[in-house]
């Protein structure tokens, strides 16, 4: 089948013009000639975009809604001796900064705090330095989030209140690793009852902020695993009783400080150190409807997170959680992974890339250093960087805040498996849901799908109409109540992909004795988890399908590293081959070659369509790479959405895409990943792309002014054939974002 991947490949009258393109001057040539350069193969079919929003005057939202861009030196106990608090300001007010995080800490008091335990720095000497930064900021018309860490404390805080620290199992104290004069403090204790609401009140007393965060709490990717007196009579942490318990107190938390906050103005809120994208530690949907801000606390790449698009996924997030409020992504400026160096730059193409991602993924502007020696840093590398960038993007404010997502594929997040799901010891994984995640969004981005996080507490159906389809990779973690729901979408039209142990445990993390969407699905267990040892089971091709277009010369096709085997269903598309021995060669064949074990299972139930794998094929093709398996995803994917899209960007390379509608009128971000450094290490180079085009179509009436392109800074021709707009960009560097304007 002729596709954006191989047409370029194959038409030998294509390559001549697909060269011309790149040197044209898109202002010197028609509208037709540049929207045909790169159209190839079989569009899909093109979905008419929701009835635009009403209009809302910016004036009447919460101010944190029109912030754009946020600056941060975080800053070290050695700067009230170095910083230049004038140079300081001088930077974020002329790079466009419209709010600064300034260090009240809690851990190390920057002004000359009277709250017992709240240590003066050893530079300190009496200066109220975070005083002194608050005055600059204001001068210069920057608003001012109040720093806390409450997370960490000093020994005569430990003599006094021994009762405040976390505590392993056998009674000892858990301390800094780095740091070992520093004990953890514990959340359930006093310490954030009283300790906290007395900084935050002293804080309120002396100055004019506009806002209080706590960094280093709650944590992000994991939960505490405390032992202290309090902690001892909560259930065992990382269970679902001890989560609720947990939640519980967040909140508790969260509402206390918020109130303290608005003690002195009532516009003012607290909000806390958030991020670890699907993996975050409190709930997600019982955060998004109280938090007035979310922190994205992902920084930069790591060893369990290589992937370069890691910014983008924590958006997604965001944009699942938050309903259109205020995010904003911590992007490092700073050396960030495994082996790190806090004060000194990293990668300019990495640190860009991140900024893009923030951008792309519906995010406000974060920037982020560690430290002021000499002045305002031995390293300035960066200081560049993000003025440049944040001066860019300021004149483009309207075109890349978004108002709401256009995507028509929704992906479960499964807050609850990513937490506490536990592979079957047959499969071997080393961190299951992370590799599942990560490969169902390579898929995605791979086959340049639009598509949001959907929260697995949020499947209401007004919420998840406007999706053709949901995936459902390895979400095993599901409710009665979620269950029904599904149900529900699909009576509604929607369709769905789910694989392995999806709905096998109900939400208490009880394994039940038939899939829960079993009777939706078409499935039944045959048995448990088969892992591989040796050779991975295969699929027999039985029948032609949609889901196996572009596959000829074979009958067998890759499985998965592991499956739920199943009892037989009627006219199978695929059959299972068990695996069998790899070494030696002499016994690599299969025992035997034909089962009636289904390898997919799909069904079509009005205008829904439903596909499931038993096998867990999103992380097998993370894990291998495989292009069988991305094949069968994509055909897949494709076949439940009816071949449907909102927009379809056609051209060669690997992008990351976002559609978004703006106030002007729609904003398509294209994110260029086509680097040798895409899956490890950090970006040193951009390789950039040739002509992608665009085509959506318009609500009824909607009529366009222009296209231009915001990182090139320029305006592309576009065409419109009935409500269906085409324009094609002819070059894609690092990023990308075509900003329709509508009248």
């Amino acid at each position: 089948m002729l596709n954006r991947r191989t047409f370029l490949k194959t038409s030998a009258m294509s390559l001549p013009l697909v060269a011309a393109i790149q040197t044209l001057n898109p202002a010197t040539i028609s509208a037709e000639a540049i929207a045909d350069a790169a159209i190839s193969g079989v569009a899909p079919k093109l979905i008419p975009l929701p009835a635009r929003l009403a209009p809302v005057d910016p004036s009447t939202l919460p101010w944190q809604q029109n912030i754009r861009r946020v600056g941060q030196s975080n800053m070290t106990e050695h700067d009230p001796a170095v910083m230049n608090i004038e140079e300081w300001a001088d930077y974020w007010h002329t790079a466009g900064a419209d709010i600064v995080f300034i260090s009240v800490t809690g851990i190390l008091a920057f002004y000359p705090s009277k709250v017992p335990f709240h240590r003066h720095g050893k530079f300190l000497n009496g200066r109220d330095f975070f005083g002194e930064c608050v005055a600059a900021a204001r001068k210069r018309g920057m608003r001012v989030v109040a720093r806390m860490s409450p997370d960490l404390n000093w020994g005569d805080a430990l003599d006094a209140h021994p009762a405040w620290a976390m505590r392993d199992e056998n009674g000892s104290v858990l301390r800094n690793g780095e740091d070992s004069r520093l004990f953890r403090t514990c959340m359930f204790t006093s310490y954030m009852d009283d300790y906290v609401p007395a900084i935050m009140r002293e804080i309120n007393s002396l100055y004019d902020v506009d806002c209080f965060y706590t960094n280093g709490w709650p944590p992000i990717g994991s939960l505490p695993n405390c032992h202290c007196a309090i902690c001892s009579k909560l259930p065992p942490s990382n269970t679902t009783a001890y989560w609720s318990a947990f939640n519980d107190r967040v909140l508790e938390l969260w509402h206390k400080y918020d109130a303290i906050a608005k003690e002195k103005k009532p516009e003012s809120f607290y909000f806390a150190n958030l991020g670890g994208n699907v993996r975050c530690g409190p709930n997600l949907d019982r955060l998004g409807k109280i938090a007035a801000w979310f922190q994205a606390d992902n920084q930069g790449r790591t060893s369990d997170d290589p992937a370069i698009w890691g910014c983008s996924l924590q958006g997604r997030v965001c944009n699942a959680m938050m309903d259109g409020k205020f995010a904003a992504n911590v992007s490092a400026a700073y050396s960030t992974g495994t082996v790190r160096w806090r004060n000194a730059s990293k990668n300019p193409d990495e640190a860009r890339m991140w900024l893009n991602e923030t951008l792309a993924s519906g995010m406000a502007l974060y920037y982020h250093f560690i430290g002021s020696e000499a002045g305002f840093g031995e390293d300035r590398r960066w200081q560049k960087i993000g003025s440049d960038y944040f001066q860019w993007a300021k004149k483009h404010d309207a075109h890349l805040k978004p108002r709401r997502s256009l995507a028509n594929i929704g992906v479960v997040m499964g807050q609850n498996t990513q937490l506490f799901y536990s592979p079957p010891p047959a499969t071997h994984a080393h961190d299951y849901m992370r590799e599942t995640t990560q490969g169902i969004y390579a898929t995605l981005l791979d086959g340049r799908f639009a598509f949001d996080f959907v929260h697995e507490d949020r499947l209401d159906i007004g919420r998840i109409s406007k999706y053709r389809a949901l995936l459902l990779p390895n979400i095993a973690i599901l409710s009665d109540h979620q269950c029904q729901q599904i149900r529900d979408y699909v009576r509604s039209g929607g369709s769905i992909m789910a694989s392995f142990e999806t709905g096998l445990y109900d939400e208490n993390l009880q394994r039940r004795e038939e899939f829960a969407l079993s009777d939706l699905l078409g499935i039944s267990k045959a048995g448990d988890v088969i892992g591989t040892n040796g050779n991975a089971y295969y699929g027999r091709i039985e029948r032609s399908h949609p889901i196996l277009d572009g596959f000829s010369n074979t009958n067998w096709l890759p499985g998965a590293q592991n499956r739920v085997p199943l009892k037989s269903v009627p006219d199978p598309v695929l059959t299972v081959v068990p695996g069998f021995v790899q070494y030696p060669p002499e016994l690599a064949y299969p025992p035997a070659s034909h089962t009636d074990e289904p390898a997919v299972v799909l069904r079509e139930v009005a205008s829904s369509r439903l596909a499931y794998f038993p096998g867990d094929i999103e992380r097998t093709f993370w894990l291998t790479g495989h292009g069988d398996l991305l094949r069968i995803l994509h055909n897949t994917i494709r076949w439940i959405t009816q071949d449907e899209a909102v927009v379809h960007v056609d051209g060669e390379g690997l992008l990351e895409l976002f559609a978004w509608e703006t106030t002007p009128g729609y904003a398509i971000h294209l994110l260029n990943y086509t680097n040798p450094n895409a899956h490890h290490g950090w970006l040193s180079t951009v390789n950039p792309l040739g002509p992608q085009t665009v085509s959506m179509a318009l609500p009824s009436g909607v009529k366009v002014n222009a296209v231009d392109l915001l990182r090139s800074e320029r305006t592309t021709p576009f065409r419109l054939e009935g409500s269906v707009l085409r324009f094609t960009i002819p070059r894609v560097d690092d990023y990308e974002i075509a900003a329709v304007t509508v009248g």
